[in-house]
């Protein structure tokens, strides 16, 4: 099985607004949810979106005004549903 690529901008932007706080907490989040066989995490430079906070991006789908404080609600509500949304359309669960 192949791993999707999940990005997470460290532009200097999203560097000023908190990225290396939002990516320790991103790990455990993969982690937390048993993602490490399904997810590769990738550092990205700007996904140009720089106004709109710290930003990922998965597949065609971009997830922005991500910070320290509201990364493990953004994962949970925004980004995980989306990797769980493409896994079943993937592998037909």
């Amino acid at each position: 099985m192949k791993k999707e690529n999940l990005f997470l901008c460290m532009g200097s932007a999203c560097h000023q607004l908190g990225v290396y706080e939002v990516l320790p907490k991103l790990q455990s989040l993969i982690s937390e949810h048993q993602l490490e066989d399904e997810i590769e995490l990738k550092g990205s430079f700007c996904l140009e979106t720089c106004s709109d906070g710290i930003v990922m991006k998965f597949r065609n789908q971009v997830f922005s005004k991500i910070s320290p404080e509201n990364i493990e609600k953004k994962f949970t509500e925004e980004i995980l549903p989306h990797i769980k949304k493409t896994e079943e359309i993937t592998y037909g669960q």
